[in-house]
């Protein structure tokens, strides 16, 4: 049976904040995990320092090798036969895992690695010289979004195999269709409430509210963070028509996917956004701007373009709240994408088919 050893630097799986993140470490452990593989959490050490501040990454980087060293120690009589680091890139480098594979011979892989060639200068050049060692030295790299494969296949050490790994839901099953025309004109969007690229979607949600005019329309909000104060504010000329909902656990936001008719997120920088996942795969149409990750993660459809702006959202929410047959469709449409394409099944067998052939390498 192949023991693997998964590693998450930005954040473990069993972190106490739900993100996206996460979920999809959660998810990938699910999808490796099979009757015949066993799968272990080896690390919860978090590498990830989002300011530039050199002294809290030298901190960082001091705990990352003293945990490199524990479990080199640790699986020195008998290692693991593969180490999966998810989401190794400038601000949250994979120090532990490409040292203890390394020192111990184990085969190397990686899940959303990201390269930025032009970090290497700044207040974060130590943390990408990092992250781009360790993505150096991985013998497989799987990428999620087209996107992704940009870099990593510009600067490919001549050995490595780049591989598509569709992301996914971590279950066999499509959950309980809901029918959104049922749930007209009721909306959710879903993110955490933190400044940044979060943040700025947020500011272009309540931009196109704003242009919806005399329309009947509710917007339910599932989420919480320190910038909920600013949502708020941002919400606030809208009155009751906007609920927030706070942070929801599984069930409630199963339940919350099941009670509104349309998704609506614009995308701001997401890698591809595991919530558009979630809302397609219950049977919801989503109101989404066109964005690298995100287009990969969508089912066929009208979505804006970024330059398009606030206007263009408000006017395909339009259109989607006066038509409920379109709703249905697009609704069925997108379960479809999601069974095809993104649950664990599919994602099981392009992860094994691709390090496979690594077992038994180990030195």
């Amino acid at each position: 049976m192949p023991r693997v050893a998964f590693y998450a630097p930005m954040k473990p799986p069993t972190h106490p904040v739900p993100s996206g993140d996460r979920a999809f470490a959660r998810a990938l452990m699910a999808a490796i995990a099979t009757d015949d593989a066993e799968v272990t959490l080896v690390s919860t050490v978090q590498t990830h320092e989002s300011k530039g501040d050199a002294t809290r990454q030298a901190a960082i980087r001091d705990m990352a090798r003293a945990e490199a060293d524990r479990l080199c120690a640790l699986y020195a009589a008998r290692p693991p036969d593969l180490w999966v680091t998810y989401h190794n890139y400038y601000k949250a480098p994979d120090i532990i895992g490409h040292a203890v594979t390394s020192q111990l011979g184990i085969p190397y892989v990686q899940i959303e690695a990201s390269r930025a060639k032009k970090r290497l200068t700044g207040p974060w050049a130590d943390f990408a010289t990092a992250a781009e060692t360790a993505i150096d030295a991985a013998d497989v790299v799987f990428y999620l979004t087209a996107n992704d494969l940009i870099t990593l296949d510009r600067h490919r050490p001549a050995a490595q195999r780049l591989v598509n790994l569709k992301p996914f839901l971590p279950r066999m099953e499509l959950p309980t269709a809901t029918d959104p025309a049922r749930h007209l004109p009721r909306m959710l969007s879903a993110g955490m409430m933190r400044h940044g690229d979060k943040l700025a979607s947020y500011r272009i949600i309540a931009d196109t509210l704003g242009l919806l005019g005399d329309r009947d329309w509710h917007l339910d909000i599932a989420g919480d963070g320190p910038a909920r104060a600013e949502v708020e504010r941002l919400m606030a000329r809208f009155g009751n028509r906007v609920r927030f909902l706070g942070q929801l656990d599984a069930p409630r936001m199963a339940a919350a996917y099941g009670n509104a008719a349309l998704f609506f997120w614009p995308g701001v920088n997401e890698g591809f956004g595991m919530v558009y996942l979630e809302a397609q795969a219950a049977g919801m149409p989503v109101i989404a701007q066109d964005r690298p990750g995100v287009r990969d993660v969508l089912a066929q459809g009208s979505y804006p373009s970024p330059q398009a702006g606030a206007r263009a959202l408000a006017a395909r929410i339009t259109e989607m709240l006066g038509d409920a047959d379109q709703c249905r469709s697009l609704g069925t449409e997108a379960r479809r994408s999601i069974r095809r394409d993104h649950l664990v099944d599919s994602a099981r067998a392009a992860f094994w088919r691709a390090v496979t052939p690594l077992l038994g390498r180990t030195a």
